[in-house]
């Protein structure tokens, strides 16, 4: 059952339950017939009409709000749930039947936004509907006022005038009846004066009696008229406009009440949806509810399937631990034998001065880097072997010295096979290998075979498995040390096996990791190298200034240390994951977060590619022309979007840095106009043949960006 259907479910067994229209007793009704034709019946259905209008104007006034409400709400919803969903489906989040349960979670919030979205359009409607009902109305009441209002005022008009004349009349009448019968009080000897002399009694008494007249004819002429127009006022003209204001007043009256009931079918459907969507009904559907997917998570399950994955991750495994004894040891101790007894001397002679098999050799060598399962020698049989040769091969494949390791923590491995068999202390890239084979072949004791013990710890370039050249050289340097003096070969294997020695001959090896550069790089580039969206170096100083930097007067502005912001490039140019790159502690950048805000705009001014590029360059310009903010806005909105994703990720996480700075503009006193001062050229830079004017465009382009930040980027992070 769908919500529209339960919906009318509801209406239709509660249109029982709605209560009859009351019935109006007989004095009532003669009351109200009474008030209606009466003078002041159009007044009072001109107030009640105005009751009607505003009560429609505040109910319409109610609906756009809640509807603004839902709106948002149901907006925020919707992309909470896809800004959730987007980042659960990450590899750093949880899957399984926990991901499984979190995206139907999330479909659930989806349908419920969704119901929330129709929810606020019907009411937005309804809104308009209510509003158009009330200017109708209110238009109607306007004209039927002046109308009604008109003849009611006509008709007290001419009933005061009727007054007016009665009144004259009367006193009129009541003067020559005075002049009639001889009441001449006040009068001197029964004349007149007047401004046209003296009138006799006979003379007034006539002038009096036809004044009367007159004004007998004019009262009688205007109760006339009044009648008439009290007469055409009660039959027609009060009667149409009292009919008129009741059905305006019963067709708002009814309009908003319709509104009122649609108003509340909808809270029951919105309702009814959000629950089915919650809990859906049980009809052949496979759709879960909500309870239903949470209670389907399996964490044991999850934990198993996410470890089993890594099955195929697992490195070979290798035996227990099986000593070995050296073939160099058995033949000292077969030379050892043979002085002790002086029968087997000569022959034991012989094999010590014959140079050993070429197998033995090769296969110490690459069972020592090669093969995992095979222990390296133990360190105290370096400095106790015996002859040229045999003596100076251990050191190929014993364990690096731990003094030397610290010096490439920060390097990577070359393959999961080095790190098995060696350890820390191989790891080098660049052209280490190189150098260390060149120095390997002028030894400082003019020996062809003792650069691996002579120069510290063997390196990358002295190993079999880099090129074949090392091997090579091995081979002859071991022909060649059997052609030595019997006296030089003491001599060497203690100056081998010397930790002293070893100190003093430090690896050719760069002190600091190699280079990384960061400055000078295209932001493709180090999209591609570092896998970040952001620079780190951008990244750091943005998180340094919002930190440190937005209260401070003039950031960006002011000028920080040069030797600072030199040597914090050259930081970032060697190993920029370093944690002395960490800017969330401000003794990394010396307390001094201008020389941040210096090495941000260095890094800009030193790319390549501008920042928005030179193939824009003119669009930009060109959409800054534009008189029109909302047209350049959403111009320069167009052009930013089509930029290379890492330009326009850098451009999002600077723009929204810079509009948290305009913020506080109040305190450090960098406004957007300031701001783009600084900016303008470092993003944009210059293209070919462009104007030394684009500069006050430049300026004008930035300052839009900061000033619409949030309509052109959104703020998700």
């Amino acid at each position: 059952m769908s919500a529209e259907e339960a919906t009318t479910a509801v209406h239709e067994n509660g249109a029982t339950n709605q209560p009859a229209a009351a019935v109006l007793s007989e004095e009532t009704k003669a009351q109200v017939q009474e008030v209606l034709t009466s003078e002041i019946g159009i007044s009072v259905m001109l107030n009640r009409l105005k009751q009607s209008i505003s009560s429609v104007k505040e109910f319409a006034q109610f609906l756009k709000k809640r509807s603004i409400l839902e709106d948002e709400h149901a907006n925020s919803l919707k992309k909470l749930c896809r800004a959730s969903q987007d980042s659960i489906q990450r590899g750093d989040h949880r899957g399984g039947t926990f991901g499984k349960a979190y995206e139907e979670m999330m479909a659930v919030h989806e349908r419920m936004a969704d119901n929330g979205l129709q929810f606020a359009m019907s009411l937005h409607q309804m809104s308009e509907d209510l509003n158009e009902l009330a200017n109708v109305a209110e238009k109607s009441r306007k004209g039927w006022k002046q109308s009604g209002l008109a003849a009611e005022q006509k008709v007290a008009e001419l009933e005061a005038a009727m007054r007016k004349s009665k009144t004259k009349y009367d006193a009129l009448a009541e003067e020559y009846d005075r002049v009639r019968t001889g009441d001449t009080a006040g009068r001197q000897g029964g004349k007149m004066f007047g401004f046209k002399g003296h009138k006799s009694g006979a003379q007034h008494e006539e002038d009096l009696l036809r004044k009367a007249q007159a004004a007998d004819q004019d009262y009688q002429g205007k109760v006339q008229v009044a009648a008439a127009e009290r007469s055409e006022l009660e039959t027609r003209t009060r009667p149409e406009t009292v009919q008129a204001l009741q059905d305006i007043v019963r067709e708002c009256d009814s309009g908003l009440a319709l509104q009122m009931q649609k108003f509340a079918s909808f809270n029951e459907k919105l309702v009814l949806s959000n629950g089915l969507a919650i809990s859906p009904l049980k009809h052949g559907s496979d759709s879960r509810s909500l309870r239903e997917s949470i209670l389907a998570i399996d964490n044991d399950r999850d934990l198993s399937e996410y470890l089993s994955s890594h099955h195929s991750k697992l490195p070979p495994r290798t035996g227990p631990p099986k000593y070995e004894r050296n073939p160099v040891l058995d033949t000292q101790h077969r030379t050892g034998t043979a002085t002790q007894n002086p029968q087997p001397q000569q022959a034991a002679s012989a094999v010590q001065n014959q140079p050993p098999p070429s197998g033995i050799f090769q296969n110490s060598r690459l069972s020592t880097f090669s093969d995992p399962a095979v222990p390296p020698p133990p360190q105290g049989s370096m400095g106790h072997s015996h002859g040229q040769s045999m003596g100076s091969l251990p050191l190929l494949g014993g364990p690096p010295r731990p003094s030397s390791q610290p010096q490439h923590e920060r390097s990577f491995s070359h393959g999961s096979a080095i790190n098995q068999s060696n350890g820390p202390g191989q790891q080098y890239r660049g052209s280490a290998p190189q150098q260390q084979q060149s120095q390997a072949s002028s030894s400082r004791f003019n020996s062809s075979y003792s650069s691996p013990t002579s120069q510290g710890p063997p390196q990358l370039g002295a190993l079999p498995f880099q090129t074949a050249q090392p091997q090579q050289s091995q081979s002859s340097a071991y022909a060649q040390a059997q052609g030595t003096s019997g006296s030089s070969a003491p001599q060497q294997d203690a100056t081998m096996g010397s930790p002293q020695a070893q100190r003093q001959s430090p690896p050719a090896a760069p002190q600091l990791a190699p280079s990384r550069p960061m400055f000078g790089v295209s932001l493709s580039a180090l999209y591609e190298r570092d896998g970040l969206a952001v620079p780190m170096v951008v990244y750091q100083c943005i998180q340094a200034v919002d930190l440190f930097g937005l209260n401070v007067v003039g950031i960006y502005r002011l000028s920080g240390s040069v030797p600072h912001v030199n040597k914090l490039k050259q930081l970032f140019d060697t190993d920029s994951r370093s944690s002395n790159l960490d800017f969330r502690n401000p003794e990394n950048f010396f307390h001094d977060v201008n020389s941040v805000a210096g090495l941000l705009k260095q890094f800009f001014r030193d790319l390549p590619e501008p920042l928005m590029t030179r193939e824009n360059y003119s669009a930009f310009i060109e959409a800054g022309k534009n008189e029109d903010d909302i047209v350049r806005r959403d111009s320069l909105h167009a052009i930013i979007n089509s930029l290379p994703d890492p330009n326009y990720a850098t451009l999002r996480a600077l723009t929204l840095h810079l509009h948290r700075v305009m913020e506080n503009s109040a305190t450090n006193r960098m406004s957007s106009q300031n701001l783009a001062i600084v900016f303008g050229p470092t993003l944009m830079g210059t293209a070919p043949g462009s104007n030394i004017s684009d500069a006050g465009w430049q300026v004008r382009v930035v300052d839009t960006i900061l000033r619409n930040t949030y309509q052109i980027f959104d703020d998700d992070d």
